[in-house]
């Protein structure tokens, strides 16, 4: 196997030979740069499917030529593609996705960019163009798009959940039907024009579930092939909507890459061969009917990732996991085996050929497996080493025999029919000009079938497009085929064969009338008289009997032998029968065909004896009969050995001669001045015709228009009688309406008047509850009232007995205390006594000594006495002063008391004439005290001292007691008063905190105010002993 590396090249020759019959593998290149190797991705073939189009991973985009064996360098994106397409309606331009989202449209002669498509969100991973090549459905996980290829715009968008993604969503072949399939295995049929949901496939609730990652079609959209992680597969039947087949593939298969299924030229084996791509890398082929394996591709060392089929199914594009391609041939790959071969050999070589005898020796044909599993070129055992001429001559295409052909067809009467279609195409030399056939085809219908679904309606619209492509081809091919009334009578048997390969079916028909209508066209537009008088000729020779009887009931050969050669027997034999008598007929010279018309007359000469009348004739050569074909065919040889050759037909018929390669052989065997004639006659026709048809449209219109303005008059007219009929029981019904509507006025009414006497009464009802659920409550309210009042005055008592308690101890402790200073201050009073009485008992000491001083000094005599007789003076002075200090103490003291009593009243809420009681007695203890102190300061000086000191003495013990008077009177205050006076009380939501603190500070101005009262005390007796020694220091000097 050739490997050809295109390295750095832009273009060249892909191969440096031409690929050999028989070879599997036709090309295989790979790119190698810098001993660097570049992977391809992805491929797709061209409508032809004669170049292939291969995207590398660098973005580079190569088209292989694979009739012409070039190869080029088309464009360069820069990065890789994800997906790939081919087949627009302009057969030059492709699309490419690429890994940014994006699809680029490119012209692949002129290595432009033609549009640049936006819109995707995630990763392109299918491209599916339509059959008309004008729209293309791009996939991607979250989204579809449809795209305009005319103006490439998006015409419409699919967009989806998250958790559900997309799978794939392409057209079906041949139809205008969208399928979606998405992540859950659900599949969705939308109508391409609207975007409706025709059907929905049911998901199969049994087995295992298998995921669906690939889907294919068959050509004709009427299965689908879907599988994904599972080597099971799901066949459905889109028509029916049903599952009818599941095929599980051998246990190799874990999973599913790809399917792909592989177009047959052969009407029985169409839809039928399926590609398994598995993720072993081999491509499996299988039948999908009997499950079967056909053959394979690939292997483990030569891995295959993905693979591109060509819409004629001849080659196969597979991307291999080296990163190479490979295209496959699969008429080599798919070709059957040879049926078994009958060999004759001669034991004796001088015998006649009469004298010989014949051996049949049955060969077994055996496909050998190889890697690839491509059938051998079986090798026959010949009687002589080298062919000879004879046998050069019967050699066929694929390497078949004509005369080994012939002797198998003599021995089992027919082709077997797995391989008849391959022996047919064999036998007929088809050249297969694929590119003829599609210039013929891209001429579009042919003006003289454009009614054809009218004359001969079929049931089956593939049918009927694949007659009227055919005709149409046949049309242009040659001017006379578009006027031959019976073209269509000829064709349809082949194209109910060969409906899945029209080319092949093409060329059938036109090998069939070059060779099998040899003079029919002479005399058209008559039938040929020439060809019917050659078989009513060989009639005549051997059944004289019957063409008498035919000629005595005016039946002629236009009416017995037409009628089967313009139907090519297809109305007279069952397909079965068909098919037997044309492998005998395309095996044999093409007079066979009017040999086989006859032995069909000599077959059924006993029935045709018994018809006398023209309608038993038509009925009887254009209906199926009771005949053993077998009969028929040997008859039909022994008409061609039997007939002189004066009449035989092969004079007259020259022999098989197949289509020319390259370009068919120009037809020009009938009059072309008749056929110019009736095609001129038919464009007048036609556009007398077309004129006529415009003139009736006119007149249909104007028709149409009175009509329609008639129509609308009368139902104008019946409207408006209508009207009338239904204002007339407008009113009626509003009478009645309104009369009713009276009546039940009334009825409200008096229901309203019933119900508003209940809602009184309820309402007296509700008032009643209400007014003792009020007296309840304030019975209850007077109870909670009461028992709280009560558990007050409990509380306020408790509190009350303790803060008599606190007041009893604190005038306990007042009281110990009083008697504690009341101690102290007598102690300090005897100790200022014994002081004076030592200091005046000096005075007096020092006074006699003064008296003897003086005694003993007469001039200061005088001095002396006038000092003494001062001394009193200033004694009675020292002592009016202090009765003025004492006063001014007094007043002070007074001051004091009225801001403690203030005080008092404030923090215990005393009564005010408690107050002025407590300040008068207080006034009348002062005045009683000044009046005992001026009483007792002149009765003698001891005495005086004796006063003062008791005067003090006595202050302090009526201030001392006047906190405890006070203390008194604020209990009898507490104690006596009532609740009605709270307004002068002590609040008892102060608190006990807040009355100690007044107590506290109450008695703590006490204290200093006692402790001032003692300073001044003690100052005033420092000043009057002062007072008292200096005048007695003055006196002694």
């Amino acid at each position: 196997m050739e490997v050809t590396d295109i390295g750095n090249k832009e273009k060249g020759k892909l191969s440096s030979q031409k690929p050999r019959p028989g070879k599997n593998v036709l090309l295989t290149v790979v790119r190698n740069v810098q001993q660097a190797k570049i992977r391809f991705l992805h491929a797709a073939f061209d409508t032809a499917g004669e170049c292939l189009l291969a995207g590398d991973h660098l973005g580079n985009i190569y088209a292989f030529d694979i009739c012409r064996n070039r190869f080029c360098l088309v464009q360069k994106t820069e990065q890789a593609c994800t997906a790939l397409a081919f087949c627009l309606h302009r057969t030059t331009e492709f699309l490419v996705a690429l890994i940014d989202n994006t699809i680029k449209c490119f012209d692949k002669d002129t290595k432009q960019m033609v549009s640049w498509m936006r819109g995707h969100g995630g990763t392109v991973s299918s491209i599916s163009i339509h059959s008309s090549g004008r729209y293309a459905l791009t996939t991607s996980p979250d989204t579809a798009q449809l795209w305009d290829l005319d103006t490439f715009q998006r015409e419409r968008k699919l967009n989806v959940h998250q958790s559900v993604g997309i799978q794939k969503v392409f057209f079906l072949p041949q139809s205008n039907t969208i399928l979606s399939c998405f992540s859950d295995d659900s599949i969705f049929a939308w109508d391409g024009d609207t975007l409706l949901c025709k059907y929905q496939l049911p998901v199969p609730d049994y087995g295992p579930r298998i995921c669906y990652k690939t889907f294919a079609v068959t050509r004709d959209g009427k299965i689908l092939a879907a599988a994904g992680r599972s080597n099971l597969l799901h066949l459905w039947c889109l028509d029916r909507k049903v599952l009818i087949n599941g095929i599980q593939m051998p246990a190799q298969v874990r999973t599913v890459r790809q399917l792909e299924f592989l177009p047959d030229s052969s009407d029985e084996r169409a839809s039928q061969t399926l590609g398994v791509l598995g993720q072993d890398g081999i491509m499996r082929f299988i039948n999908i009917h009997t499950s079967k394996l056909l053959f394979h591709i690939g292997s483990y060392n030569d891995a295959i990732t993905r693979v591109t089929v060509s819409p004629t199914g001849r080659h196969v594009g597979a991307i291999m996991d080296n990163g190479g391609i490979s295209v496959y041939s699969m008429q080599e790959l798919n070709k059957p085996p040879l049926p078994p071969v009958v060999v004759i050999s001669d034991n004796t070589n001088n015998q006649e050929p009469s004298n010989l005898n014949a051996r049949l020796q049955t060969e077994t044909v055996q496909r050998q497996t190889k890697r690839t599993c491509r059938p051998k070129r079986v090798q026959i055992l010949a009687t002589s080493a080298e062919l000879t001429v004879e046998d050069k001559e019967n050699q066929l295409p694929g390497g078949l025999n004509k005369k080994r052909l012939m002797a198998l067809l003599k021995t089992f009467g027919e082709y077997p029919a797995k391989y008849r279609m391959f022996v047919w195409r064999s036998l007929l030399c088809l050249p297969e000009n694929y590119a003829a056939y599609c210039s013929l085809n891209e001429k579009g219908l042919h003006s003289a079938y454009l009614t054809l679904h009218e004359k001969y309606p079929i049931k089956s619209q593939k049918l009927q497009r694949g007659l009227l492509r055919i005709l149409s081809a046949l049309g242009h091919w040659a001017a006379i085929f578009g006027e031959v009334e019976y073209l269509p009578l000829i064709t349809f048997p082949f194209v109910k064969l060969f409906q899945n390969n029209p080319m092949v079916c093409f060329e059938v028909v036109a090998t069939v009338i070059v060779n099998w209508c040899q003079h029919w066209f002479e005399y058209f537009p008559n039938p040929p008289l020439n060809v019917l008088s050659m078989a009513e000729n060989v009639l005549s020779y051997h059944d004289k009997e019957l063409l008498q009887h035919l000629l005595d009931c005016g039946i002629t050969s236009q009416l017995y032998l037409w009628p089967l050669l313009e139907t090519l027997f297809s109305e007279v034999l069952t397909r079965d029968e068909w098919l037997r008598l044309f492998d005998n007929v395309f095996s044999n010279h093409p007079s066979f065909l009017l040999m086989a018309c006859v032995a069909y007359l000599t077959c059924c000469r006993e029935p045709l004896f018994l018809c006398c009348q023209k309608q038993d004739f038509e009925y009887f050569f254009h209906h199926r009969n009771n005949l053993n074909l077998e009969d028929m065919i040997k008859e039909s040889y022994r008409l061609m050995n039997k007939t002189p050759a004066d009449i035989h037909p092969r004079r007259t018929l020259a022999d098989f001669t197949p289509l020319t390669k390259g370009q068919y052989p120009v037809f020009n065997q009938y009059p072309e001045f008749i056929v110019e004639y009736q095609n001129q006659e038919r464009e007048k026709i036609r556009k007398e015709e077309r004129e006529y048809l415009q003139e009736r449209q006119e007149v249909s219109t104007l028709r149409a228009s009175l009509m329609q303005r008639q129509v609308e008059e009368d139902a104008y007219f019946a409207q408006q009688e209508l009207l009338q009929k239904a204002e007339e029981r407008r009113r009626n019904i509003l009478a009645q309406e309104e009369a009713r509507l009276t009546q039940q006025r009334t009825k409200l009414a008096a229901m309203k008047k019933e119900l508003k006497m209940k809602e009184l009464h309820l309402l007296d009802l509700n008032k009643q509850r209400l007014l003792k659920h009020q007296q309840d409550l304030q019975v209850s309210q007077i109870h909670r009232l009461d028992h709280e009042i009560r558990r007050k005055m409990d509380i306020r008592e408790q509190e009350t007995a303790a803060a008599l308690q606190d007041l009893d101890m604190r005038q306990m402790e007042l009281e110990i205390q009083r008697r504690q200073l009341e101690q102290q201050l007598c102690k300090e009073q005897l100790r200022l006594e014994r002081h004076l009485e030592e200091e005046a008992e000096l005075l007096m000491k020092s006074a006699d000594a003064n008296k003897e001083e003086a005694a003993s000094q007469p001039g200061t005599d005088s001095n002396w006495q006038r000092d003494v007789a001062k001394g009193p003076q200033h004694v009675d002075a020292e002592l009016e002063r202090r009765r003025e200090k004492m006063a001014l103490f007094e007043r002070h003291t007074l001051a004091e008391g009225d801001r403690l009593t203030d005080t008092w009243r404030d923090a215990a809420g005393m009564e005010w004439d408690d107050v002025v009681n407590d300040r008068a007695h207080l006034m009348e203890q002062q005045q009683a005290r000044q009046t005992t102190d001026t009483s007792g300061g002149v009765v003698r000086k001891p005495g005086l001292i004796t006063s003062l000191v008791g005067t003090s003495e006595a202050q302090q013990a009526n201030i001392g007691a006047t906190p405890k008077q006070t203390g008194s009177n604020i209990l009898v205050s507490v104690n006596t008063s009532s609740p009605a006076e709270s307004t002068s009380t002590i609040s008892q939501d102060r608190g006990r905190a807040h009355l100690d603190s007044k107590e506290k500070l109450l008695l703590k101005e006490i204290l200093d105010l006692r402790q001032r009262l003692v300073n001044r005390a003690r100052e005033d007796s420092s000043a009057s002993s002062l007072a008292h020694s200096s005048p007695h220091a003055a006196a002694a000097r």
